[in-house]
This record gives structure tokens, C-alpha cells and sequence, in this order.
């Protein structure tokens, strides 16, 4: 039986505006085993777990428990966690990093200015500081999830950390199994499906200089789904590939037909025609769906810029 990814592959299913959205990533790590919903299947507390999701709900703040790459079976808990947060807004954009030794510690921060993208809480109650190591490669490997993010996540997340490259992490969930193995870029926020080793390494290397690689990405974790789609779709048109150049400023409609509107900082704006189409033919959406689903897929109808108005192909 073909697993969700591999069909995904084989029909070649494009990745654009399926990402996570997030606009502040909070990572705890958390060494051992993780079930499929990690906060509260794993050695963590399950009610801290649960007091955690609820803390964040609604704030624009997305928890993930992140291990280092390896054999993690029942790891003996560290004496202290890294602890980071990112947030991923341009204009806006950091990455800080704290080490404690009481996970609890992390519900009493202000997990609303945090999604606002105010780090001077975290700083304070843990002892953060801005990261200035590399860039984060958070790849999925919860197996527990879905199979594929072990299968072909587990494999990537240890040949990156073999090959020297620092910042690698499992993380427990990134949403969108079917393009695995999948991986989440900190501090910018975007996403890749379908990633290799050798590109994951040229996505790390764009993000130390400030660039986003467009190839393989499935989004901005900062924006809702059209968002994503549409900010790509005006990076590729344009050539712009700076980080913090575009913006997502206005989303109007609803499913299945939006127009969004992409800003750049030197004023250009353009207004970007996202519709959603049924994914065909219908398939598993994970391996462990027990029914048949059409996730839906994002196609950018048109650009316009000023009057000028480029139709793109389905």
C-alpha cells in the first residue's frame, strides 16, 4: 500500500499555501517519545501539556516539542530544556533563546504579547537572549503522527546533524504529512515539503544572508493559507527573494475565492487572486486516514500590480 506521501509525490501535488500558520513559534524541548499529540503523549506532564494548549489558543502562538536528532527511546530528562521562541512577522522577525530547568515556568508568560510579537516577557521570566547561532531546520519525525514523518523525517534530520549542520532539531508536528519529510525555518517562518538534505542546506544558507528559497516552500508561517500562496506567487514574478521584503497586508473573501494583497517595503503593492480547488483524485490526507479526502489546493489566478494584471496558469 502506497503511503500518503508517495502518492502525493506521484501526482505531483504542489506545496505553495500549505504551510502551518503561526505568526510566534514557541519550541520546548522534550527528549523520549512523543504520541500523536505530543504536548500531552509524551514524558512532558500531560496537564501541563493541556494548560499549555490552552494558554496559546487563539493567540497566534504555536507550541512544538523539539528533540535532538538520534536514538530518543526513553532519553533520561536533561537537567534543564532549550527553550526558544521566533517570531515571524517581517519587520518584525526574532529568534531568542532561553535554557530552563522547570518546564512550568513557560505558563507564566504572556503568551498574547508573545504573539504580538513582544519578546520582553520571555527574556525576563526565563532568562532569554536573541539567538546567534544559525538558522533552525526543525524537521517532522513523529511517527506517532503520521508514518512518513519517521520514515523520510528521521532520515533528513540525521544526515543534516551528520553533515555538520548546527541548528537541526526534531519537531513534533508541522501539519501536512502527505509532503513529507517536511521542514520548518526559524527565525523567518517558512516551510518545505518533499525536502532533501542538499536543499535544506542551500534553504539554511539563504537564511543566514536574509533570502527565502522559493523552490519546495509551502509558505509563510505568518500568513493564513492564501496569504502564503499569494506572497510566493508575487516573490516568483518579481524576483524578489529578501526575507522581510513583502507583507501580507489584506485578505478578503472566503472559500473558495480570495484577493489578497501583498505589499513590498519600497511601496509596490499587488493584488493576488487565490482560488481553492479540490485536490483530485481523492486520496488518504495522512496514513492514518481511514477515508478518502480532496484536501483542497491553492491556485493563484492573477496578479495585478497597478493596473497591470498578469494571468497565471493554473
Amino acid at each position: 500500500m502506497s503511503t500518503c506521501s508517495t502518492v502525493s509525490r506521484d501526482i505531483d501535488e504542489p506545496v505553495p499555501g500549505t504551510a502551518a500558520t503561526a505568526r510566534t513559534w514557541l519550541l520546548l524541548e522534550q527528549p523520549g517519545p512523543w504520541g500523536a499529540k505530543a504536548l500531552t503523549s509524551s514524558h512532558l506532564d500531560p496537564a501541563l501539556g493541556r494548560a499549555l494548549e490552552a494558554a496559546a489558543k487563539d493567540t497566534g502562538v504555536r507550541i512544538v516539542l523539539i528533540r535532538r536528532p538520534g536514538r530518543h527511546a526513553d532519553r533520561r530528562m536533561p537537567s534543564t530544556r532549550r527553550v526558544y521562541a521566533a517570531h515571524t512577522v517581517p519587520g518584525n522577525v526574532w529568534l531568542h533563546t532561553a535554557t530552563t530547568s522547570d518546564p512550568g515556568r513557560l505558563l507564566h508568560l504572556d503568551f498574547a504579547a508573545l504573539g504580538r510579537g513582544d519578546h520582553h516577557g520571555f527574556d525576563e521570566e526565563l532568562g532569554g537572549r536573541p539567538h546567534d547561532g544559525d538558522p533552525l531546520a526543525l524537521v517532522c519525525t513523529n511517527g506517532k503522527r503520521d508514518r512518513c514523518c519517521a520514515l523520510l523525517g528521521r532520515p533528513l534530520a540525521a544526515a543534516l546533524a551528520a553533515s555538520g549542520v548546527e541548528g537541526v532539531w526534531e519537531v513534533t508536528h508541522l501539519g501536512g504529512h502527505r509532503f513529507a519529510p517536511t521542514a520548518l525555518v526559524l527565525p523567518y517562518g517558512y516551510a518545505y515539503g518533499r525536502a532533501e538534505a542538499h536543499t535544506l542546506k542551500e534553504v539554511l544558507q539563504g537564511a543566514r544572508e536574509g533570502r527565502i528559497v522559493v523552490e519546495g516552500c509551502r509558505g509563510g508561517s505568518a500568513w493564513e493559507r492564501p496569504g502564503q500562496a499569494a506572497e510566493l506567487a508575487v516573490r516568483a514574478h518579481i524576483g524578489e527573494y529578501r526575507a522581510e521584503a513583502l507583507s501580507v497586508v489584506r485578505t478578503t473573501g472566503a472559500a473558495p475565492y480570495w484577493e489578497v494583497t501583498v505589499a513590498h517595503v519600497d511601496g509596490r503593492r499587488w493584488r493576488v487572486e487565490v482560488s481553492q480547488e479540490a485536490g483530485l483524485p481523492p486520496r488518504p490526507e495522512s496514513c492514518g486516514a481511514s477515508v478518502l479526502g480532496s484536501p483542497g489546493r491553492m491556485n493563484v489566478v492573477a496578479v495585478r500590480q497597478r493596473g497591470l494584471t498578469t494571468a497565471l496558469a493554473s
